[in-house]
């Protein structure tokens, strides 16, 4: 039985087009498998990059005095020292346990009410319709402008007549709220709330205190994830107000470990084992809270 030519041209015709299409899908497999060794590469580089000062603090805090002036910058490998260097700085006179769980209450307590406040001012940029919400919202916006140092000598004379100097409150007070977290959580509210689960709300004789304790609030977890946890960073690391206000006497973590370097011979081994312990509590904070930081992520980056 013979074949016509028509038919054999309709072969091989769908035979290029199979070939053609297996090397497209060849090309498209190499080319994305390159990008992705891009990536990774790319990604390795940042990740070590970032985790260097980390392991840095830790080879110098595991090191004596003396090895790090005759090398500054070590190998690779740890030294020997760590455990002693972090005795001598418990046993150093700066009240490491008292400044340890001060800036704990501060953290944590500054960071509650944050997000509480921050949420609260948010939904009802967001979703509540009032007179002058609009001015309001832009004054917030513009305090973010201000310089920290500007407010510095009113606040610490308010401060002092209010007899609160030298006390934690001087320094929870002035942190209860703040503008970067009212605009950031009505951005997010303004996107992530719709109106018709107020108006359901509402509809079924909820209170405003109760939809935004049961609609709101849920709808705005990513986002108040985030904003806790960097408002916790931010409380733990700061030394510029509390060590004006507290000194040394009732100190944070960040302006006891100061007192480390008090002196005309700086110990660096001494003062980075108290820098590692103070980090402790964030690492610890960010594999736990890691999870609600990714989603807290990706949901602005979907939203934005």
């Amino acid at each position: 039985m013979s074949t016509s030519i028509p038919m054999l041209e309709q072969s091989a015709g769908r035979g290029a087009a199979r070939a053609a299409a297996r090397k497209r899908k060849q090309t498209q497999t190499s080319e994305g498998r390159r990008a992705g060794w891009v990536t990774y590469a790319i990604l390795t580089i940042v990740i070590l990059g970032s985790a260097y000062p980390l392991y840095y603090a830790l080879q110098l805090s595991s090191s004596t005095a003396s090895e790090i002036a005759q090398n500054p910058i070590p190998g690779l490998g740890l030294g020997g020292n760590l455990l002693d260097n972090l005795r001598r700085v418990m046993d150093a006179n700066i009240n490491l346990p008292q400044a340890f769980l001060n800036s704990v209450i501060v953290a944590v307590v500054t960071s509650a009410s944050v997000v509480l406040f921050s949420t609260l001012a948010g939904f009802s940029f967001a979703k509540l319709r009032f007179r002058g919400r609009g001015p309001l919202l832009v004054f917030v916006i513009a305090t973010m402008a201000v310089p920290t140092q500007l407010g510095v000598v009113p606040l610490f004379i308010v401060m002092r007549e209010l007899g609160l100097v030298g006390n934690l409150l001087s320094v929870i007070l002035p942190g209860l709220v703040t503008a970067f977290g009212v605009f950031w959580m009505t951005q997010y509210l303004e996107s992530a709330l719709p109106y018709e689960l107020i108006e359901a709300a509402r509809v079924d004789g909820a209170s405003m205190i109760r939809t935004f304790w049961h609609v709101a609030l849920p709808a705005a977890r990513p986002a108040a994830a985030m904003l806790a946890l960097f408002t916790f960073i931010g409380s733990w690391t700061n030394f510029f107000w509390p060590s004006i206000v507290l000194g040394t006497q009732n100190p944070t973590l960040p302006v006891a470990l100061q007192l480390l370097q008090a002196s005309f011979f700086k110990d660096m081994s001494l003062i980075m084992a108290g820098v590692v312990i103070s980090v402790i509590p964030l690492l610890v904070l960010f594999v736990i809270a890691g999870r609600q930081l990714v989603a807290g992520i990706m949901a602005g980056a979907v939203k934005g």
